[in-house]
C-alpha cells in the first residue's frame, strides 16, 4: 500500500500493474472486503455484496481498459469512475445504517479519495491525447 505518485512517474508504464490508480484501487477493494466482513449477516447478499462488486470493478476496469486502444480505454475508465461513485454512495448508506463506524469511514475516504482523483486524472490524460 501507499505508492507515491511522484516516485512512480519517472518509470515507464508497461502494464496496468504499474498504474498507481490500479494499485490504490486494489488497496481500496481490499479495504472494502475487510470493512464489509463485519456487516450483519442479513446484508451478505445485499449492501455488502454491492459494495464489494463496485470496489472490485474499479481496478478491474482500469486493468481491462489498459489492454485496449484509447476509445475503449476511456470507456473503461468512465465505468471505473461510475463504480467509484456507486461505492462512495453505498459506503455513506452503510454508515447511516450503522454498519460502518466513523473511524472506518475515515479510513474508507483515505483510500477512496485518491483513487477518484487519480482516475479523473487518467481520464483527462486519455481525453487530451484523442
Amino acid at each position: 500500500m501507499g505508492h507515491a505518485l511522484g516516485s512512480r512517474m519517472a518509470q515507464p508504464i508497461t502494464s496496468y500493474r504499474d498504474l498507481v490508480v490500479w494499485q490504490k484501487g486494489l488497496d481500496l477493494a481490499e479495504f472494502v472486503f475487510r470493512m464489509t466482513a463485519s456487516f450483519p449477516e442479513s446484508e451478505r447478499f445485499g449492501l455488502s455484496a454491492q459494495m464489494r462488486r463496485a470496489a472490485v470493478s474499479i481496478p478491474s476496469n482500469i486493468a481491462e481498459g489498459h489492454r485496449h486502444r484509447r476509445p475503449s480505454y476511456i470507456h473503461h475508465v468512465v465505468i471505473a469512475l461510475g463504480s467509484h461513485a456507486e461505492l462512495e454512495t453505498q459506503a455513506l448508506l452503510a454508515e447511516r445504517l450503522g454498519f460502518v463506524k466513523a473511524a472506518d469511514m475515515k479510513r474508507f475516504h483515505e483510500h477512496a479519495t485518491p483513487v477518484g482523483e487519480l482516475a479523473h486524472g487518467l481520464l483527462r490524460s486519455l481525453e487530451a491525447r484523442r
